[in-house]
């Protein structure tokens, strides 16, 4: 199910303020040996296998997809996309714990401008992203929005960029989500990386525990 968010837009992590003292880190990619990491918010940088930086963070493996840290004592493994802060949650602190099924995909129900939606968290998806039946069952208005063309396993479709007013899922509530309604070729609605930066994101066994930061 991951590749669903490859149809949308390829994934990009918007840096964030941590807060203070606290060790924030999030995993940009992963290469033999090596991973790109924000820490703090700060650009990216390249760490090796074994290396400790000046914040306390240290890259002690690097596995397919993933990289495991020790975090101010803390050991924690992340997948590209996914972060992890050593310090207290953000203004609000509202938390939702989602849980597997069993097939490392995490579902939830949430609201879109007062409209239930199904998601399939996904962090390979740059945007929060709606089938069009979705959209129009919830009356999210989207045909005057910038249009454009996204690559699917069908072909190509279109996508339209859209503002959602507020998007809830669980405890955290959030306004302007910038999202994309496509045409064709998206079976599920996607709870993407324009919700998630929004969130400090915890693996922990078989539940996802998003924090909200801002």
């Amino acid at each position: 199910m991951r590749d669903l968010g490859k149809l949308i837009l390829t994934a990009a992590l918007a840096a964030y303020a941590g807060a203070a003292g606290a060790a924030d880190v999030r995993v940009v990619g992963v290469f033999p040996g090596k991973a790109v990491v924000s820490i703090g918010g700060a650009a990216p940088r390249t760490l090796s296998v074994g290396q400790k930086t000046a914040e306390g963070v240290t890259l002690l493996a690097v596995d397919g997809q993933s990289a495991t840290f020790d975090v101010g004592g803390a050991r924690r493994t992340l997948a590209i996309g996914q972060g992890f802060s050593a310090g207290p949650a953000g203004p609000g602190g509202a938390k939702t714990v989602l849980q597997s099924d069993g097939k490392g995909h995490f579902w939830t129900n949430g609201t879109v401008n007062g409209g239930q939606v199904r998601f399939l968290v996904d962090t390979g998806a740059t945007l929060v992203a709606l089938p069009a039946a979705d959209a129009r069952r919830i009356g999210v208005s989207y045909l005057n929005a910038p249009i454009g063309i996204v690559q699917t396993a069908n072909g190509p479709t279109t996508a339209y960029r859209v503002k959602l007013d507020v998007v809830q899922v669980g405890e955290i509530t959030l306004n302007n989500v910038d999202a994309v309604v496509q045409e064709g070729g998206l079976p599920v609605a996607l709870l993407g990386m324009s919700f998630l930066n929004r969130t400090d994101v915890r693996l922990e066994g078989e539940q996802m525990v998003l924090i909200k930061r801002f």
